[in-house]
C-alpha cells in the first residue's frame, strides 16, 4: 500500500505547524521553504486540513496557520483521512466492485491490513512526531 504525496506532505506540513506554531501563526511561505514544497501545492493541502478542523487560519499581517487542537489531540490517521483514502483494495470501499467479497480470503487480508494501518496511524499523535523530530535534531 502506498500513501500519496498528499498524505505524506500533509503530515509533514502538520508537523511543521506543530513545531513552529508556538511562536505564532505559520505562514505558507515559511512552511513551503522549510518543507521544500511549493506554496501552490501547500494551498491544496491546507484547505482539507482546515475543513477537517485540524488547523485554523489567522488573517492579517503576521497571519498564517495554527493547530486547531493540541498536538496530543491530533493523530496521523486524522491527518491522512482529511487528505486521502488510504485503502489497500477497492473492494473495501465498495463491495459492488467485486462479486466475490463474501467468499474471498484476500478480501479478509486487505481488511486486516487496513485495520492494522489505521491502528498504527491513530496511535501516533503530532506530539509523538514532535518528540521524534526533536530527537533527530539533537
Amino acid at each position: 500500500m502506498r500513501m500519496s504525496t498528499k498524505g505524506r506532505y500533509g503530515a509533514r506540513a502538520m508537523l511543521d505547524i506543530a513545531l513552529y506554531g508556538d511562536k505564532g501563526p505559520v505562514s505558507l511561505k515559511d512552511l513551503a521553504h522549510r518543507q521544500e514544497l511549493s506554496v501552490k501545492y501547500l494551498e491544496q493541502l491546507i484547505q482539507p486540513l482546515k475543513a477537517a478542523g485540524l488547523i485554523r487560519s489567522v488573517r492579517g499581517a503576521g497571519g498564517g496557520y495554527m493547530l486547531a487542537k493540541e498536538p496530543c489531540d491530533i493523530n496521523l490517521l486524522q491527518i491522512i483521512q482529511a487528505l486521502e483514502k488510504l485503502i489497500p483494495s477497492d473492494c473495501l470501499e465498495n463491495s459492488k466492485v467485486c462479486s466475490r467479497v463474501s467468499k474471498c480470503a484476500t478480501h479478509d487480508v486487505w481488511k486486516e491490513i487496513q485495520s492494522s494501518t489505521n491502528h498504527i496511524l491513530s496511535s501516533l499523535t503530532l506530539q509523538d512526531m514532535m518528540e521524534r523530530q526533536q530527537q533527530k535534531l539533537a
